[in-house]
């Protein structure tokens, strides 16, 4: 089996890393060594489960040591592995904290990636807000082209990333596209993961000398007024990158004021991984790059207007779902169903999206799937959602419903009708009752003047 199929690089990682630290859970600290023999131990208790290549398991676990050596023996073995949501996979081992305790077996023998390129390696699932969870597949092929393991491969801005990857806070999950991609190219970097049981900013970041974590927009938003009222020791700050909803230029170039130049702001997708990024130096150094996503990577290759995106670690399809497959997987590219323009300055610059969503904390909340929820309400004639930005989340939903003849919808009872069917994120921050919506031109719904009655308020 090749050394460059994925994980090899990052079992030949830690297999020279010897005692260097490469995760740290509270005064648990984990080195390269003991990583290494943790990962192949796990390894040989799921080849007794029968998991090898083409065999599905699913990870639900947290950021742990021991979940970064499952997800990763999982990898050595060649399964495809899913990070959460069993149900959605039921031919799959479940290997949940419990069953991951009786795993650890012995296994003197060295362990060399067994996966098969043309294999699916992982599956990502969205948030399921359009009641219908996507989960995007990459094969060992498409992973083992990531740059993030391998130094050489590193874009400029990412490599400036890596050096301030010192001490990298991880929270939530392994199954996160961004925990995992940074997570390894934190110890490429030489670097060390530290998990964070309340990743609550700035006492997180304080508490545990981090000099690197992954926020969202309303975190973001968040940590700013907290520095502006009760400043923080953030000193040890090298590097926020920015996730999840886009960043006005105003509020990025308040944040680079107030953190200092530790932003790294950029535009990836779950089906791409990361297709552009600017670094501090670029925005403070050019008003004119805060209004950008940064530079495509010269291994990414980006078409304008309704944006496509060729990458070497792209997804290749949606898992069981040949028809949104067509849809967004066309002739090599991944459609983003964003829209946008590349400068003369090589800068990417997003206009808008070219599908109906919200985003909130950086999950994708499907407008359509929330008006349909809504309209399942008898008070309900008709019912419409936009976002618009939030201070918390980064985006909220808005909805504005019309009532059916004679009867008044109650706001309260609409929010829940949503939460039940699609989950807290896609309830409406706001439920304004109108006597009708406006229409655009082409006769639709103007959601454009829905957006403005919503600064209206």
């Amino acid at each position: 089996m090749s050394a460059d199929v994925w994980p090899q690089p990052v079992l030949d990682l830690l297999a020279a890393g010897g005692d260097r630290p490469v995760f740290e859970d509270g005064p648990a600290v984990t080195t390269a060594a003991e990583m290494s023999e943790l990962i192949r131990r796990i390894a040989a208790g799921l080849r007794s489960l029968g998991v090898g290549p083409g065999v599905g398991v699913v990870l639900p676990l947290g950021v742990t040591a021991s979940a970064f050596a499952a997800t990763m023996a999982a990898y050595a073995v060649g399964a495809r592995v899913s990070g959460a949501r069993p149900e959605l996979v039921p031919d799959a081992v479940v290997v949940d904290e419990a069953r991951l305790a009786t795993l650890v077996t012995f296994d003197s023998e060295p362990l060399r990636a067994a996966g098969r390129p043309g294999d699916p390696a992982r599956i990502i699932w969205t948030s399921g807000s359009t009641g219908t969870p996507k989960g995007a597949v990459q094969t060992y092929a498409a992973m083992s082209a990531a740059w993030a393991p391998y130094p050489d491969r590193w874009p400029p801005a990412v490599a400036e990333l890596a050096s301030r990857l010192r001490r990298y806070l991880v929270f939530g999950s392994l199954s996160s596209q961004v925990m995992l991609e940074y997570g390894v190219l934190t110890l490429a970097a030489g670097g060390t993961l530290v998990a964070a049981a309340r990743p609550v900013f700035p006492d997180a970041l304080v508490e545990h000398r981090a000099t690197a974590s992954v926020i969202t927009v309303g975190k973001l938003h968040q940590l700013v007024r907290e520095q502006r009222a009760h400043p923080a020791d953030l000193s040890h700050l090298r590097a926020l990158m920015v996730s999840g909803s886009p960043l006005a230029p105003g509020r990025l170039a308040e944040a680079l004021e107030v953190l200092g130049p530790v932003l790294f702001h950029g535009y990836g997708q779950t089906e791409t991984s990361m297709i552009a990024m600017a670094t501090p130096g670029e925005m403070l150094a050019s008003p004119a790059v805060l209004e950008t996503v940064g530079r495509p990577a010269v291994e990414v290759s980006v078409r304008a207007g309704e944006i496509y995106v060729r990458a070497p670690a792209q997804a290749s399809s949606y898992w069981q779902d040949p028809g949104e497959t067509a849809e967004v997987f066309v002739d090599g590219w991944v459609r983003t169903r964003d829209l946008g323009s590349l400068g003369s300055d090589g800068y990417l610059r997003l206009a808008g999206r070219a599908r109906d969503v919200v985003i909130v904390n950086a999950i994708l909340v499907h407008a359509g799937a929330v008006e349909r929820a809504l309209a399942t309400d008898a008070a309900v004639a008709e019912a419409y959602v936009v976002g618009a930005p939030d201070e918390t989340t980064g985006e909220a939903v808005h909805a504005y419903v019309v009532p059916a003849t004679g009867r008044t919808p109650d706001p309260d009872v609409l929010r829940k009708l949503v939460a039940v069917q699609l989950g807290d994120l896609a309830v409406p921050r706001s439920v304004t009752l109108v006597d009708r919506v406006p229409l655009a031109p082409s006769g639709k719904p103007d959601k454009a003047q829905l957006r403005q009655l919503n600064n209206d308020l």
